[in-house]
């Protein structure tokens, strides 16, 4: 293999790194998306469902997108980002920043409807509410585990990347030099 090709190779340590991180990030929103339920346990939206819970996945989604979107940057300002190993992962990174900064949004008007809901003037208004709670909540779980699947896909690309780790040697600490074997002396006695 030639240097070109050897420059090319994201360092083991730095990939190991990342694949951790994107590991963690991808439990975390895949945990959330999980978790964050509006529906009760009979599958209907709750008569008085809490505003303040809603809001707060609202904010939990942002800590998440901005975590996303730092590692994506991070990885971006990297010399790594511009090789082709690591442009395949950027391009992945950057969907996931872009999945999980819409999730956020529709966590919070999902929390707004709930407001709305007491000032509902008829049963079909309220309906029509409810519905539009149940797809915002939906649209941004989704959101959430799209995102997941974005960082999977940068990993399982960092994993085969790994793999091209064992073409190259990997570099040694310089030994000291052996000494040199003595020689006879030239002169014979």
């Amino acid at each position: 293999m030639n240097s070109d090709a050897q420059r090319e190779l994201i360092p083991r340590d730095a990939t190991l790194r990342l694949i951790g991180a994107l590991d963690d990030m991808k439990a975390k929103l895949l945990d959330a998306a999980e978790q964050w339920q509006l529906l009760d346990e009979t599958g209907h939206v709750p008569a008085t469902p809490s505003y303040a819970d809603l809001l707060q996945q609202a904010a939990d989604a942002q800590v998440l997108s901005r975590d996303v979107v730092r590692m994506t940057a991070e990885f971006a300002r990297t010399a790594h980002s511009t090789n082709r190993a690591g442009s395949a992962v950027l391009a992945h990174l950057a969907t996931a920043a872009t999945m999980s900064s819409h999730a956020a949004p529709y966590f919070a008007e999902t929390a707004e409807r709930a407001l709305s809901l007491p000032r509902s003037f008829s049963p079909t208004d309220r309906h029509h509410r409810e519905n539009r709670m149940v797809i915002d909540h939906a649209t941004a779980r989704a959101y959430l585990r799209r995102t997941s699947e974005s960082l999977r896909d940068a990993v399982k690309d960092l994993d085969a990347h790994l793999g091209f780790h064992r073409f190259f040697p990997a570099p040694s600490r310089r030994e000291s030099p052996a000494p040199a074997p003595t020689r006879p002396s030239a002169r014979h006695r």
